[in-house]
């Protein structure tokens, strides 16, 4: 009987934590199908966009440089909270932004920031909540929640916007609503690290075991986690989306995109070591539509786009953090998690990166270039694992 009591406590503390990782991670992408709205009101272009876009890889990457080893010393529950709270506070400066582009870029960056440290931190957090037998569940529940609240945002925040009043007000008061209710479970979950690990804050946290199969196989596969939904969700929108056809179509888009990496995410265990070379075969495919579409100016065409980059990204997310559970030690399991999403969250920057080779080569160019480098990564993917022990 107390082992029943002690399943149910950590079923219901797991379910606390899965669902306030999802309230934090609806707020990030809430101002993506709003892209549209801004480029009419500070009158942008869409490399400004595209800009705007990626400064939140800026704030990731940096918070991710020294939220591991942080939350290693001081604790997963005292570093989620109060970034919890803050993302709260980011979609309030949301409100004012809307005819402010420093304020604009302030509350991407700012989210770059939140996301980087809840998402890495909260995952190694479940992971200790799930014991040794439950970690790859535990990866699971974290890319599920994550993909999820990316999902969802993007979509209701379309809607919203289209058919709702106050078009950049609304969907911030929802996430701010529903983040409340987030914080208020994520209050009933218990600190796990009980012993301070003394030592460096800005490190990978990687065991001498853990460094060839990082490098080799997660660094890479970490590099298609948001790289295919991004540009999927903010730039092929922007590039062949028509202003007339109104942001609920941009944000169906995105939706559909990182609805599809949820439901990778969830399915990508079954695939195994073959989830990271897959989701790299599914970036390259959509990516070939995605330039398919621009080609032709067609906007249906966005919609295979969106689901196979989607499932891409789902399917290195749910592979990359399976690995990181496998190799990380408990007293580096936080730095570790930072490590694989500071690649992963490097491909936020990727429609930048293309909005600037686009104008240098044309964009068409750019993009079909660009495909090359998914199915590389797959052939290289597909060999080091197969010569893996």
């Amino acid at each position: 009987m107390p082992d029943v009591t002690l399943q149910r406590d950590t079923r219901r503390r797991l379910d606390a934590l899965t669902f306030g990782l999802f309230t934090v991670a609806l707020g990030t992408n809430i101002p993506t199908p709003l892209l549209l709205v801004y480029r009419q009101t500070l009158d942008l272009s869409d490399a400004d966009l595209t800009a705007v876009f990626g400064c939140y890889a800026i704030g990731l990457i940096a918070a991710l440089t020294v939220s591991g080893g942080l939350s290693d010393r001081f604790g997963r529950r005292s570093l989620v909270l109060p970034f919890a709270v803050l993302a709260g506070v980011v979609s309030l400066l949301f409100l004012p932004a809307v005819e402010n582009l420093p304020l604009l870029y302030l509350g991407r960056l700012l989210q770059g920031v939140v996301s980087g440290v809840v998402f890495s931190v909260a995952n190694a957090w479940l992971q200790e909540l799930a014991g040794p037998g439950g970690q790859q569940s535990a990866a699971t529940r974290g890319a599920v929640s994550t993909s999820l609240g990316f999902a969802v945002a993007p979509a209701m925040s379309g809607v919203l916007a289209q058919y709702g009043p106050a078009p950049t007000t609304l969907p911030y008061l929802v996430h701010v609503a529903v983040l409340v209710v987030g914080i208020g479970a994520l209050l009933t979950v218990p600190e796990t690290v009980h012993v301070r690990r003394p030592g460096r804050l800005m490190e990978l946290g990687l065991p001498p075991e853990a460094r060839r199969p990082f490098w080799a196989v997660l660094a890479p596969t970490a590099s298609g986690v948001f790289a295919f939904p991004t540009v999927a969700a903010t730039l092929l929108p922007l590039l062949v989306v028509a202003d007339g056809v109104g942001v609920a179509y941009a944000g169906l888009i995105a939706g559909l995109s990182l609805a599809a990496s949820a439901v990778a995410a969830r399915v990508g265990r079954r695939a195994d070591r073959g989830a990271g070379p897959l989701g790299m075969v599914f970036g390259a495919l959509g990516l070939a539509i995605g330039v398919a579409a621009i080609v032709a100016g067609s906007e249906p065409l966005l919609l295979p786009a969106s689901v196979l980059m989607g499932a891409g990204g789902g399917l290195c997310l749910t592979a990359g953090l399976t690995l990181t559970a496998r190799l990380a030690p408990p007293q580096a399991r936080g730095a570790m998690n930072s490590a694989f999403y500071a690649f992963a969250y490097a491909g936020f920057g990727t429609p930048l990166f293309l909005a600037w080779l686009g104008s240098a080569i044309g964009t068409v160019l750019a993009m079909s270039a660009f495909v090359a480098v998914p199915v590389a990564l797959a052939a290289w993917l597909s060999w080091e694992l197969r010569r893996a022990p």
